[in-house]
């Protein structure tokens, strides 16, 4: 199958996923939450986004193995992976925050070959696939023009588990405050690198992460023309934990401020 029709399967899928989840928050409450660790959440509305997708993508692609945030693993040997957060922005979802995403991609060993991030209430699907641009609800989308810092906004996540790097972090996001438009922590990966990847932010920055967290959106940023990287400015970012992700032109100031204000 060719990924160009993996992607428009998955783009449906991922809709799909997010008409569940739109449906159940009309009558969500806290009750229903679980915490798997400080911070963590995770609700039946997960799982059961979950199950509907990784159902239709051993459909897609059956020789496709899986890594999943609520536990399904298979054959994570096979040269083809599925990486899916099927919400991601759940602590979002459970405080009726409208911000949370189905998030689901395909590697290759360990490079992403499609990446889907649906945007469930503004009815947004972001899509990319090896060789192609990214697109938005299938428009071709770019990162921003802007080459100074002065004229970005940059997004951030603050980690469940912060390492005891905590008060760094802070200095370095204090930096980006005090020398950007601003600062948004949107709390959602996902939709932060598609953001980047859309030119409504410059720049994301990260740490803590899972691969199900950035595995789709990091495909997204690069067909795009951005740049992604890990603290060091090299390629781990998908399994390694730390991200950043910006439009190229002021991937150097990110990396400049990082090795200043924060020791990794």
């Amino acid at each position: 199958m060719e990924l160009q029709e993996i992607t428009r399967k998955v783009e449906k899928l991922a809709k799909k996923a997010g008409q569940f989840i739109r449906e159940e928050s009309k009558n969500f409450n806290l009750a229903k939450v679980e915490q798997k660790g400080f911070n963590d959440l995770v609700s039946y509305v997960d799982k059961g986004a979950e199950e509907i997708i990784v159902k239709e993508l051993a459909e897609i692609v059956p020789e496709a193995g899986f890594i999943t945030e609520e536990g399904t693993r298979s054959d994570n040997n096979k040269d083809l992976t599925w990486i899916v957060d099927p919400l991601d922005g759940t602590t979002n979802f459970v405080h009726g925050i409208p911000m949370y995403a189905v998030s689901i991609a395909l590697a290759r060993g360990e490079e992403i070959i499609v990446g889907v991030v649906y945007e469930i209430n503004l009815d947004e699907c972001f899509a990319a696939y090896e060789g192609a641009p990214s697109t938005c609800n299938g428009q071709p989308i770019k990162v921003s023009g802007a080459s100074e810092l002065a004229q970005s906004l940059v997004a951030a996540g603050f980690p469940y588990d912060d390492g005891g790097k905590l008060e760094q972090y802070l200095q370095l996001l204090k930096y980006f405050i005090k020398n950007s438009h601003g600062l948004r922590r949107l709390g959602s990966a996902a939709v932060d690198l598609c953001y980047v990847a859309c030119g409504r932010v410059e720049g994301y920055i990260e740490y803590n992460l899972q691969s199900y967290d950035v595995a789709a959106g990091t495909l997204i940023v690069k067909q795009a023309g951005g740049r992604v990287t890990d603290f060091s400015g090299g390629n781990n970012f998908i399994f390694g934990g730390q991200i950043l992700a910006s439009n190229t032109k002021l991937h150097d100031t990110f990396e400049k401020a990082l090795a200043e204000k924060f020791v990794f």
